[in-house]
């Protein structure tokens, strides 16, 4: 695995904040190959009860999810592939959340790192993801606040609920994990 400063200085460079979907540059082909390399590695290790699919104007391409069941960590595991730098993250439970790294054990993380690298991907650990982000993209403007506002007013969601919950800062995760 690269050293953390290492891993660092990449996110900071492919940081592009006139792009935060994907880069001006991203080429399909080579991604999905990644993905399809991704997908064949974590099926080779866990099986077919693997699931996976791509997403839709989010950073990340895609995600492969393997079930609780086969896992042997008794939770499920996510493996993400990130629009960006190649960009591999994986993790248990809740997707980018405090924690989603528990139960992964150093001899999954150092095959998954393998396959990374065969496939000219980076793997990132999900606690570096979980640093605040100061990179030089506008995060906020994902949470568009109107939008969510009007969108809560239409389906007539009670907004007083949310009062007590506190706004998270940005972390990396949301650079190139997230919707945008």
């Amino acid at each position: 695995m690269l050293p953390t400063d290492e891993i660092r200085a990449l996110l900071r460079e492919h940081d592009d904040p006139d792009h935060l979907e994907r880069p001006p540059h991203f080429d399909l082909d080579v991604e999905g190959n990644r993905f399809a390399g991704l997908v064949r590695a974590l099926e080779g290790r866990f099986g077919p009860a693997c699931t996976s699919g791509l997403t839709q104007d989010t950073s990340h391409y895609g995600g492969i999810t393997v079930p609780k069941e086969v896992t042997g960590l008794d939770r499920p595991l996510w493996v993400l592939l990130s629009n960006f730098g190649g960009f591999v993250t994986a993790g248990t439970g809740g997707e980018g959340m405090p924690g989603s790294d528990q139960g992964l054990t150093e001899k999954f993380l150092t095959w998954l790192d393998g396959v990374c690298t065969d496939l000219g991907c980076v793997f990132v650990p999900v606690e570096l993801l979980l640093e605040p982000y100061d990179g030089r993209s506008v995060l906020e403007q994902m949470y568009a606040e109107p939008l969510l506002a009007a969108l809560a007013a239409e389906q007539g969601w009670d907004d007083d609920e949310d009062e007590d919950e506190e706004d998270l800062p940005p972390v990396w995760f949301d650079r190139y994990f997230q919707f945008m």
